[in-house]
């Protein structure tokens, strides 16, 4: 079983590799942002506590979103393994993940980070909002703070993952299917 995390600035394109991963290697993707919206769609008494938290423009609590994960996996307990992306952002988070892994006899195998220079992100962002609508990839100063936030936020799990030899770079730039090549090579090599 292989259990990835995906690591990436906004634009880095986890989405789009996580789907080919998840392809190759028959795993199921688990989006942090999907699991909440979901929840919150369909009401569960999860989404209906994480939209409370939402609404008064606090951050939902640690113990929520594993929860809902938790549920996530717990859907598949068949799946050849999971990908997870969007989470964990905390070494707290990453502590928690790997609680809940082990008590079902599980662990994360790896975690491949996609790496790409700031400014080729801001450009494909600013790209992607004209092309989307979203306000939040239309403005540089935004785009800015957001990487600010995931350095800051990803520095400390970075040292978490490594301090386990679990923690791969893979340059994120190129064409699709060599970027995609480059995470292969990574998985292939490690599991």
């Amino acid at each position: 079983m292989i259990n990835l995390i995906l690591f990436g600035k906004p634009g880095s394109g986890k989405g789009t590799q996580a789907e080919f991963v998840k392809k190759k290697y028959d795993l199921i993707h688990i989006s942090t942002g999907d699991v909440f919206r979901y929840n919150i769609s369909k009401q569960t008494e999860l989404g209906i506590l994480a939209k409370s938290y939402m609404e008064k423009g606090e951050l939902v609590p640690d113990g929520v979103t594993i929860q809902m994960l938790e549920a996530e996996v717990n859907k598949t307990p068949n799946a050849g393994g999971f990908i997870f992306d969007g989470f964990p952002r905390t070494t707290h988070q990453a502590e928690m993940l790997d609680k809940f892994l082990i008590n079902k006899k599980l662990s994360i195998s790896m975690t491949i980070a996609l790496e790409v220079d700031e400014k080729i992100l801001t450009d494909r962002l600013i790209s992607r909002g004209k092309d989307s609508g979203r306000v939040d990839d239309q403005d540089r100063s935004k785009i800015k703070n957001r990487f600010e936030q995931y350095n800051k936020k990803t520095s400390t799990l970075i040292n978490y993952y490594r301090s386990q030899d679990k923690f791969f770079e893979i340059e994120g730039t190129g064409e699709i299917s060599e970027i995609s090549e480059r995470i292969f090579n990574v998985i292939d090599s490690n599991i």
